[in-house]
């Protein structure tokens, strides 16, 4: 294995990669970003707050915010009592935040290995097009090193298509479970608004923090 990983010139899969390494670079650099800047994005205290989620489940007291993507829901809706159903759209719309730039995922562990198959293609063209002037025959040797390299651009499109398949699977699983959770605590603001009236002696009343 380490005569193996020695015997691999790192500079060199790139530099045979040609152009198509530019947008190969670019594109594990916008997956990494968007990873990390979701996972960020994604955090419980930014979605759903403990406190406040125990808060909705206990029937206790419920104080909004802009701070969180469920003190968000429940602002809306106290500011627009008896609509449901724009409660539920303004839900979705949360979830569709949660969803930005996840896509572009998508599109890069799709096109990242057709970008490395051109990049290859065009090396075995010129390493069928290197011909020894005597034999009118490729030089054995330089064929099979040229062709080897040709293969980097195939292998790095595939090393960017898993870290952007890897990721999007994580980020995917983390929105749908966050997106169910909101689903069950709207419901339960909604059952307390239809429910309650205004009667404060159930404890189950919105209120707006200052």
């Amino acid at each position: 294995m380490t005569t193996l990983l020695s015997a691999i010139d790192g500079m060199r899969i790139i530099k045979e990669a040609g152009l198509l390494a530019y947008p190969l670079g670019f594109c594990s650099v916008a997956a990494i970003f968007i990873i990390c800047e979701r996972s960020i994005a994604l955090r419980e205290s930014a979605i759903i707050p403990i406190d406040l989620a125990d808060s909705v489940l206990g029937g206790q007291n419920i104080v909004s915010g802009t701070h969180s993507a469920l003190g968000r829901i429940i602002g809306f809706v106290e500011r627009h009592p008896g609509d449901m159903e724009g409660a539920k759209a303004y839900a979705r719309l949360e979830v569709m935040k949660m969803e930005r730039g996840v896509s572009y995922l998508d599109v890069i562990y799709t096109g990242a290995p057709l970008i490395g198959l051109i990049g290859t293609v065009s090396g075995l063209l010129a390493a069928f097009s290197k011909i020894d002037p005597v034999t009118k025959m490729p030089d054995p040797v330089q064929f099979t090193e040229s062709v080897g390299y040709a293969l980097s651009a195939t292998l790095l499109g595939l090393v960017v298509a898993v870290i952007a398949l890897i990721g999007n699977g994580y980020l995917q699983r983390r929105i749908d479970a966050q997106a169910a959770k909101l689903d069950v605590l709207l419901e339960r603001v909604l059952q307390y608004r239809k429910t309650d009236g205004g009667d404060a002696s159930e404890g189950n009343q919105l209120t707006k923090s200052a």
